[in-house]
C-alpha cells in the first residue's frame, strides 16, 4: 500500500471530496487526522477509516484561524509523531450574487475559508514535514480557479488565489523535500453543486443540474472517489516528480470551452 504507516491530515475531512479522501487514503494503509469546523461531523470522517484498521483521530477547527490550524497540526505530531500529507480541502461557496452587490463580510468569509485557510496550512504543516525528511501537499482549489463565473466572484478570486499559492509555494518547499500540487474539480455530485444548483436555479434547480451535466464532455458529474483517486497519486511516491502542477478533474469540461 502506497502509504503504510504515513500521516495524513484532512480538512474539510466531513464533506463529500474530503470523506472519499479519509476512505482512499485509509484503503491504502495511513494513519489520518480528519479536520472540519464541526467535530460532530467529523463522526462520519472516522466511520470511513474504521474498516480498514488504521488510526484515525478527529480535531474541529476552522482553517480560516491561525491558533486553529497550529493546534490541528500540532495535535497530529502529539499522536502519531509525523506528518507526511497534507490535503488542504476545507472551503465554501459563498453567496451566488452579483460583484457590486457582494456584502463585504461574506466577500471576506469566502477568501478567509478558501485563501488564507490553504495558506496557513501549508504555513504550519511545511515545518513538520521538513522536519520529518519531507512530504507533499495537495491543494483544492477548482476549474472556478481557471475560469470566470458570473455571481460568484468571491469563489472564482479565492480559487485562482488557491493556484497562484500552490505554485508559489511549490517553488519555495520542494528545495526542502515538499512537493506541492492543486486539483480543480467541477461538477462534483456534492453538498456545493446542490447548494449552487439552487443558487442558480431555485425552483429549477434539477434543471439546472441536468443542464450542467449534459453539458459536460462525459455527459454527467464526477464523483468524490474519483477526486480522491487523483490527490492520492499526487500524495504519493509515484508522483515523485510532480511538482506545481494544477491538475482538473472535470471531465473535460475546462477543455471543452
Amino acid at each position: 500500500m502506497r502509504f503504510q504507516d504515513k500521516v495524513v491530515i484532512i480538512t474539510g475531512a466531513a464533506g463529500g471530496i474530503g470523506l472519499a479522501a479519509v476512505r482512499r487514503f485509509a484503503s491504502e494503509g495511513a494513519h489520518i487526522l480528519a479536520v472540519d469546523l464541526e467535530g460532530s461531523d467529523l463522526d462520519a470522517a472516522i466511520a470511513e477509516a474504521d474498516p480498514f484498521g488504521v488510526k484515525v483521530f478527529s480535531q474541529p477547527a476552522d482553517c480560516s484561524q491561525a491558533s486553529d490550524v497550529s493546534a490541528y497540526v500540532e495535535r497530529c505530531l502529539d499522536e502519531f509523531g509525523r506528518l507526511d500529507v497534507l490535503f488542504n480541502n476545507a472551503g465554501i461557496e459563498g453567496r451566488i450574487i452579483g460583484l457590486m452587490d457582494y456584502p463585504e463580510d461574506d466577500f471576506d468569509q469566502v477568501i478567509n475559508v478558501n485563501l488564507r485557510g490553504v495558506w496557513l496550512g501549508m504555513k504550519y504543516s511545511g515545518p513538520a514535514m521538513i522536519a520529518n525528511g519531507g512530504g507533499s501537499i495537495v491543494n483544492t482549489a477548482s476549474t472556478a480557479g481557471l475560469l470566470g463565473a458570473r455571481g460568484l466572484s468571491a469563489y472564482v478570486a479565492s480559487k485562482h488565489g488557491v493556484v497562484g499559492l500552490t505554485k508559489s509555494a511549490a517553488l519555495e518547499l520542494v528545495p526542502q523535500g515538499v512537493r506541492v500540487n492543486a486539483v480543480c474539480p467541477s461538477p462534483i455530485e456534492t453538498r456545493m453543486m446542490r447548494s449552487l444548483e439552487q443558487g442558480f436555479g431555485g425552483d429549477q434547480a434539477e434543471m439546472i443540474r441536468k443542464d450542467l451535466a449534459s453539458r459536460n464532455p462525459m455527459g454527467r458529474y464526477g464523483e468524490p472517489d474519483e477526486v480522491a483517486a487523483l490527490v492520492a497519486f499526487l500524495a504519493s511516491d509515484d508522483a515523485s516528480y510532480i511538482n506545481g502542477g494544477i491538475y482538473t478533474v472535470d471531465g473535460g469540461s475546462v477543455n471543452g470551452r
